[in-house]
C-alpha cells in the first residue's frame, strides 16, 4: 500500500528559506532550516514561522539537531540544502580551492547519520559544468558509497515561471531500494516565460536615493496580482543612491542595451562585459545577484529607470510574495535576496519529490534505511579527482 503522509523535510544551508518555501507549497512539511547567518535565521523564523537553527554545518552533530527541532533523526524524511559553493559561480572569479567548496562533504556525513529517504542539493551552474564534470561525479560517488543513488542536471529557472534565466545546478538522492525522483517538466518555454516587465513593472518608478512604500498603481498581469495577495503597504522599494556620474552614463543605454550605448567620454575604465547593461523588459532578468543595485558590477539596472534593483524588486524576480520582508540593513538585504532558491524552482521539485515519496509503501521506506550502504568500489589509479573533494 502506497504511503499518503506527506515528507518531512530539513532545509540545511536554509538561508532565507527559497527551499523551503517551495516545498511547501508542494505539500512537503518542514521541520525547520539551519544556517550559519544569524540575519538569515531571522528571516526564516519571521516570515516561514518554523525554527532555524544557527549554526555551522561542519560543527553540527545530529544530537544537537536531534534536541533543538525535538525530533528524532528516523522523522525526518528528507533533506534538501544548497551548501555555499562561491568558487563554483559563475559570477566573478572562480576559486576552486575556495574552502567552501568542501561544505557539501558536511552535508553528506550527515545525512550518512540520519538516513532521510530523499535528497535535494541546489548550488550554482559550475558545481557540475566545471574541471570536465569531475566535481559532479566527486559527489555523486560520495553518495554512493553511503548508499544513495544520485543524478544532477542544469534547470533553468524561467522553465518554472521564475522571471529570470538563472541556471542551478540540482542533483537528486534516493535510498537504494526506493522510487526514483524525476526532474520537473518545464511548466514554460520562450514563448511564455515571465519577463521582468509583467515581474516588476507594476512597482513605482524611483529615481536614485528614493523610496516608496504604497503602490500607487493596481497590479498589470497575473504575476503582479498573485505576488501582492492581499498587501496594501509596499516594503523594500528603495533605489541606491548613485552618483550623478553613474546616472548619466546609464542614461544612454537602451532597454536591454549594454555599455557600447555609453559614449566615449562617459565609458567606465573597467567593470565586467554586462556591467552597466539593462535588462530586457520583454526578457526574463539574466540572473538576480546580491549586486542587483549596482549598475556597475552587472546586468541589473532597471530597463527603463536610471537605477539598480531594489530589494523588492529582486524579490518579485526570485518569486517571493510582497509580505515577504528580509532582516537588517538594505545592503545586507541584497545579500540575503541574492543568495536565495527561487520558490517557484522549489516547488517544481518538491512536487516531484512528494510523488516518489508517496508511491512507496512504509515497509519499502523502512527497509531502504535500515539496510547497511552497498560496498562502492574506491575510484581506481589514475582516475580523475580533485584532492580538495576526496
Amino acid at each position: 500500500m502506497e504511503t499518503h503522509r506527506s515528507p518531512k523535510c530539513l532545509d540545511f544551508f536554509c538561508g532565507i528559506g527559497g527551499l523551503t518555501i517551495g516545498m511547501e507549497r508542494a505539500g512537503v512539511k518542514t521541520i525547520g532550516g539551519i544556517d550559519n547567518w544569524d540575519l538569515a535565521c531571522e528571516t526564516y523564523r519571521k516570515n516561514l514561522g518554523h525554527p532555524c537553527l544557527k549554526s555551522d554545518l561542519k560543527e553540527t552533530g545530529v544530537h544537537e539537531i536531534e534536541d533543538f527541532f525535538d525530533i528524532s533523526a528516523e522523522e525526518i524524511d528528507m533533506i534538501v540544502g544548497g551548501p555555499p559553493c562561491q568558487g563554483f559561480s559563475t559570477v566573478g572569479k572562480r576559486d576552486i580551492d575556495d574552502p567552501r567548496n568542501r561544505l557539501w562533504q558536511h552535508y553528506c556525513d550527515l545525512v550518512n547519520e540520519i538516513r532521510p529517504s530523499y535528497v535535494v542539493i541546489e548550488n550554482v551552474e559550475g558545481m557540475i559544468v566545471d574541471n570536465d564534470g569531475v566535481v559532479k561525479e566527486n559527489v555523486i560517488e560520495a553518495f554512493q558509497r553511503i548508499g544513495y543513488q544520485m543524478k544532477a542536471r542544469i534547470l533553468t529557472s524561467a522553465d518554472y515561471g521564475v522571471p529570470q534565466l538563472r541556471k542551478r545546478s540540482i542533483f537528486l538522492g534516493w535510498l537504494d531500494g526506493i522510487e526514483e525522483i524525476k526532474y520537473p517538466s518545464p511548466t514554460h518555454s520562450e514563448k511564455n516565460y515571465v519577463s521582468v516587465e509583467e515581474a516588476i513593472f507594476d512597482l513605482p518608478k524611483l529615481g536614485p536615493g528614493e523610496k516608496k512604500t504604497e503602490y500607487g498603481s493596481s497590479p498589470q498581469t497575473v504575476y503582479q496580482r498573485d505576488r501582492r495577495g492581499e498587501m496594501e503597504e509596499l516594503h523594500n522599494h528603495e533605489a541606491a543612491n548613485h552618483t550623478d556620474k553613474l546616472v548619466e552614463r546609464i542614461s544612454h543605454v537602451p532597454d536591454g542595451g549594454n555599455r557600447t550605448a555609453i559614449p566615449d567620454e562617459l565609458q567606465p575604465s573597467s567593470g565586467y562585459h554586462n556591467s552597466y547593461s539593462r535588462l530586457a523588459s520583454w526578457k526574463p532578468a539574466v540572473a538576480v545577484t546580491s549586486n542587483m543595485r549596482k549598475p556597475s558590477s552587472a546586468r541589473c539596472t532597471h530597463p527603463e529607470q536610471d537605477r539598480g534593483l531594489t530589494v523588492r524588486e529582486g524579490l518579485r524576480l526570485q518569486t517571493f510574495d510582497d509580505d515577504f520582508i528580509p532582516a537588517g540593513r538594505r545592503s545586507k538585504q541584497y545579500e540575503l535576496v541574492g543568495n536565495a532558491v527561487p520558490p517557484f524552482l522549489a516547488e517544481a521539485i518538491g512536487e516531484e519529490v512528494v510523488k516518489a515519496y508517496r508511491s512507496n509503501t512504509g515497509e519499502e521506506l523502512n527497509n531502504a534505511r535500515s539496510k547497511d550502504p552497498s560496498p562502492v568500489q574506491e575510484p581506481a589509479v589514475g582516475q580523475k579527482s580533485l584532492s580538495f573533494l576526496d
